[in-house]
């Protein structure tokens, strides 16, 4: 049997060598995610229950970054952190959430609550935009209020805006009327969008930010390898991941190459990543399964116990070492996933060949 030397990032450092950069700002990050999602900064948030939900890949994606929602939430639940993610960052909502006028105050709260807005938009059976009901509305209720109906306390007299209409006159209106938000409804009154002044503000205040082709921030979201992952990916699919990540701790398994196959074949379009692997020869067997990106890393992170407990693992350094060299033989995307303590871990990642940390 042949022992080789393994390395992980304490046991190496990067030689300084001359540099053409004047200043940091002049520094490009831009790096690949997958075979077809680009980031600006080379860094995502785990899956995991104690690290990303909504709240966190919002950040992530502000910052240039990505966030992938964890999976140990019922199907509807993670649905709603996509959902809220996509929403939280896009100059134009589609489809803004709605409420009937006949519907209590109560049920309206717990919506509100639900959906993470300040505000609904006030619909009649047919769609048509009937007034909007805000936080402001709310904040002063007696005892009982709840009780009552959204049409007793809703805004009638709604500032309205053609669908289509460009964001520097959505300003102008925003800001001669002085409002918040602004209903988009088509020619026959029925609402297809909602434009608010702080996603106008977000936008400008995070230049940098990750988002898909509708101006939406970037979200990922992980499935398993049994049970109900199919039907999970359809449903985050639906909801407008961006990309599906299949979340396992031992990756170069039958159990996880067989989930990719299925969830290819019947979504060949969705952008998917596979892991943990530690080898060049589970990176190239979840490659030619069809993955866009292979997760790196067995026991390498500061709460795994694989390695104490099983006895496996590669160190991380010479584990991205490996697999990277098959990702660009491919064209896949390495993403280097746990040991991280540092910043310099995460040069030291990026030097080895990872694309993403």
């Amino acid at each position: 049997m042949e022992i080789r030397e393994g390395l992980t990032f304490d046991d190496v450092l990067l030689v300084p060598k001359r540099s053409s950069v004047v200043t940091r700002s002049q520094t490009n990050l831009q790096t690949k995610l997958s075979r077809n999602i680009s980031l600006n900064i080379p860094l995502i948030s785990a899956n995991m229950d104690t690290v990303t939900e909504s709240a966190m890949a919002v950040a992530m994606a502000r910052e240039g970054g990505i966030g992938v929602i964890h999976r140990f939430l019922t199907i509807s639940e993670q649905v709603n952190e996509v959902l809220k993610t996509k929403r939280a960052g896009s100059i134009i909502i589609e489809n803004p959430y709605t409420i009937k006028p006949e519907q209590t105050l109560r049920e309206a709260i717990e919506y509100m609550k639900d959906k993470g807005v300040s505000g609904l938009l006030v619909t009649d059976i047919q769609g048509k935009l009937v007034g909007i009901l805000t936080r402001r509305d709310i904040t002063m209720l007696e005892p009982g209020d709840e009780k009552k109906q959204v049409k007793e306390v809703m805004t009638s007299d709604v500032i309205t805006a053609k669908f289509g209409v460009n964001i520097d006159e959505a300003k102008g209106i925003l800001r001669k009327n002085c409002i918040e938000k602004l209903p988009l409804l088509d020619e026959r009154g029925n609402v297809k969008g909602l434009i608010t002044s702080k996603d106008i503000i977000n936008s400008g205040n995070y230049p940098q930010s990750s988002k898909d082709k509708k101006g939406r921030p970037l979200v990922g979201a992980a499935v398993g390898v049994k049970g109900d992952f199919m039907e999970r990916t359809e449903a985050l699919l639906d909801a407008g991941a961006d990309v599906v990540v299949v979340d396992i701790a031992h990756g170069h398994s039958d159990n996880a190459i067989n989930t990719v196959r299925l969830i290819k074949k019947a979504f060949p379009n969705c952008e998917l990543v596979a892991g943990n692997v530690a080898t060049a020869q589970g990176t190239e067997d979840l490659i030619k399964a069809g993955v866009d990106a292979v997760k790196v890393g067995v026991g390498s992170g500061s709460i795994c116990i694989t390695r104490v407990i099983t006895g496996s693992g590669v160190p991380q350094l010479t584990a991205v070492i490996d697999c990277a060299q098959v990702g660009k033989k491919y064209d896949i995307p390495i993403i280097s996933d746990g040991g991280i303590r540092n910043s310099g871990d995460a040069t030291k990642a990026l030097a080895a060949g990872a694309s993403t940390v």
